[in-house]
């Protein structure tokens, strides 16, 4: 749907002026489109009508500036690298401002690129603004044709890459798996109304809780692929893993085909089999664990790490476990379709737990906060604002001092691939060129062998779209299209001119400068970042922690809080993820420093899955000796973590101590305390090791010892 409506918003811009007589035209109107589509927000109706209006509003005032500050050079340079920090910091105030302030500063370069084609001044902003109505006026009826469509779109995102992630996350269950294809596996985890309207909020938070489950961990899987190597209990779990993956990926095609999802019957059978074999493996482990008068062990089959009875209870008690989550999970995607699950719940539960976060502006005080948290060079934010800022007053002194037509590519260039960190800007640095030189081939060779002025504007129309599809993924295919559209347009307006060798000469001197800024100008350098990344994904990992414990001795609770607290810990550990990755790509990064950070981001991704574990069995404990436990181990991982302390860890010795008395009284824990104390002894059992690499690492890169950088 989204190709179809660019198709006819490029079909508009080519073909209109073409039949009209005014060529010239289609330059700004298809300009417009673009800085329209690059500006465009999903959101509700009125909201997007809203961000329309400031759209248009902002694309005019900008446009209008270039064109009456240009012919006066020095007041221009000062107006840029104002106007450019102040839109680049608008973008704390939330995405939908970053998205608008940045489509701002695409269209006051592209009035800079054809500031001398029209007379008066008021005329490009007036087309521009035109292009981006035409293309709003598209977009806000295919709003209206289809209102659930954009939200469909991004649940079939979602339950792709949830697939994908139970696909990962079956190969913890491999049992061929070596102490580096396990660290490998647990990296590739870190790295990630009206009817129709109630369907789509369910599947939204059902795909919330299926991810939950599947990133809980109930057990050591290094010591699970040792200790059950020989037996079928492993493939079971692998195979439903995979299977579950699959359903993910079918739901996710059903949701893009608006057809109904088919549970897959094969599920009955494959865990009736995974029952059938921890039964099996129970009574196994059972006979063999019985002694002999002399304290021998009875069958020599047993396993050496499976010495004794406690040691049985704990990985059978955690495979039962572990078959609950994925049951839960299965439940969930077999229900999925019923109008009874859409109606289970009362009207105040429902309205409790159907709440979402709204995180639009609440007054000036709201945006006064929100700009006042980045007005600091610690901002990365601030960081980039003031790097782009000045390469390009650089880049307009360069064309300005050499008077190069058509010079204005170079900022175009330098705004495009210019990134808030240097891999990122390194890697669109490569991409740029390999797509533009590309661009370049392909545009004389469809200049010079296709003549007709409605060949050449069909490939155009089909170049835009192409670009606008391409452009999150695949940045050098879509640099070569828009490359191609951009010759093509300033070929039709005047035949006589050759842009080609240009074009190429301008983004080589574009990225230069772009690689210049990003390694001498407040280079933000990842290692800088690390210690406060960190600090910050442990926090948020223990405000999960301390609301899910809080569920435990009130009751289960799946309302906005949980599901904000939660959603938090997953966004810290993605971002930790890419900071080490990022942070990996640098220059001069010690291998010793790197091997331990890739070592914490294992570890905290594990220490998210354990309490992801307690997060999808939370249910109301009676037992006072479990909440207690609970209450300390949750001071336990806060001082650790939060405070680099590594106390007498209390909640360790519950355990043992309760484990030891239910023993001696001959009683036992029900299932879901058993899944409480062990999910707390993981923890606990990682913390020394997560204390120590985080307390090195923020030694290493302190922020406070090192310099911001200079400029």
């Amino acid at each position: 749907m989204y190709a179809v409506r660019m198709l006819i918003a490029f079909a508009g811009t080519a073909f209109i002026p073409y039949l009209l007589g005014q060529q010239l035209l289609t330059i700004p109107l298809t300009l417009g489109v673009i800085a329209a589509a690059l500006s465009d927000i999903d959101d509700r109706f009125s909201i997007h009508l809203r961000n329309l209006f400031f759209t248009y509003f902002g694309f005019f005032v900008t446009a209008s500036a270039v064109e009456l500050l240009f012919p006066h050079p020095i007041l221009f340079g000062f107006a840029l690298i104002v106007s450019c920090f102040s839109l680049i910091l608008l973008g704390s105030l939330g995405k939908r401002y970053a998205t608008i302030s940045y489509g701002c500063l695409v269209v006051s370069v592209y009035t800079m690129l054809g500031v001398d084609i029209f007379p008066e001044w008021w005329q490009q902003p007036a087309l521009l603004v035109t292009g981006a109505v035409w293309y709003g006026l598209l977009s806000s009826i295919s709003f209206l044709i289809f209102p659930v469509r954009l939200v469909q779109d991004q649940l079939v995102q979602c339950y792709q890459l949830v697939g994908n992630f139970l696909f990962v996350k079956s190969n913890l269950f491999d049992v061929d798996m070596t102490p580096k294809s396990y660290q490998q596996s647990m990296i590739d985890l870190s790295d990630r109304g009206r009817k129709d309207t109630r369907r789509s909020l369910q599947y939204y938070f059902i795909i919330q809780d299926i991810h939950e489950r599947a990133d809980s961990a109930h057990i050591d899987y290094q010591k699970l692929a040792k200790i059950f190597a020989h037996r079928d209990v492993l493939f079971r779990f692998q195979r439903i893993l995979t299977l579950q993956g699959k359903a993910c990926q079918d739901l996710a095609n059903a949701v893009a085909n608006r057809q109904p999802y088919v549970h897959d019957p094969r599920f009955a059978y494959a865990f009736k089999n995974l029952e059938r074999s921890i039964q099996h493996l129970q009574d196994e482990l059972a006979e063999q664990s019985k002694l002999d008068g002399n304290g021998e062990l009875a069958q020599k089959p047993v396993n050496h790490l499976l010495a004794n009875d406690a040691d049985i209870d704990l990985w059978i008690n955690a495979l039962r476990g572990l078959s609950d989550n994925l049951k839960e999970i299965d439940a969930q995607l077999h229900n999925l379709e019923s109008d009874q699950a859409l109606n289970s719940k009362s009207q105040d539960d429902a309205s409790k737990e159907n709440l979402l976060r709204d995180d639009g502006l609440r007054g000036w005080q709201d945006i006064w906060q929100r700009m006042k948290q980045n007005l600091s060079p610690e901002s990365s934010l601030f960081r980039h604002a003031t790097r782009l800022s000045i390469l390009l007053l650089i880049s307009h002194i360069l064309v300005q001092v050499f008077d190069f037509e058509y010079g204005y590519w170079i900022l175009l260039t330098v705004l495009f691939v210019s990134q808030p960190n240097f891999n990122a800007t390194k890697r669109r640095l490569r991409l740029r060129i390999i797509g533009t030189l590309a661009g370049i081939t392909i545009g004389t060779f469809v200049i010079h062998f296709v003549p007709s002025i409605e060949g050449q504007l069909f490939i155009m129309v089909l170049s835009g779209v192409f670009f606008l599809q391409l452009r999150a993924q695949q940045y050098a295919q879509a640099t070569m299209f828009i490359t191609l559209l951009a010759l093509i347009n300033f070929h039709l307006a005047d035949p006589e001119l050759n842009a080609a060798l240009p074009r190429a000469i301008y983004t080589f001197v574009g990225c230069f400068i772009a690689w210049l800024g990003v390694m001498f100008i407040w280079p933000d350098w990842q290692f800088r970042r690390l210690p406060l990344v960190i600090n910050k994904a442990f926090d948020s990992q223990c405000n999960y922690l301390t609301e899910i414990v809080k569920q435990y001795h009130e009751g289960r609770n799946h309302g906005l809080d949980y599901r904000i607290v939660r959603r938090r810990a997953h966004i810290m550990d993605a971002d930790l993820a890419s900071t080490i990755s990022t942070l990996a790509t640098e220059p001069d990064i010690d291998p010793d420093q790197k091997q331990q950070a890739f070592k914490l981001l294992s570890l905290n991704h594990t220490l998210l899955s354990y309490i992801a574990a307690l997060g999808a069995h939370r249910e109301q404990i009676k037992h006072p000796q479990v909440l207690e436990i609970l209450d300390e181990a949750l001071d336990d991982i806060h001082g650790a973590l939060l405070r680099n302390e590594m106390p007498q860890l209390k909640s360790h010795a519950a355990i043992q101590a309760l484990r030891l008395f239910n023993r001696a009284q001959d009683t036992s824990l029900d299932p879901a305390e058993s899944v409480v104390l062990q999910q707390i002894a993981l923890i606990i059992n990682i913390l020394p090791e997560i204390s120590t690499l985080k307390q090195k690492l923020s030694y290493e890169h302190d922020p406070q010892a090192s310099a911001l950088g200079s400029i």
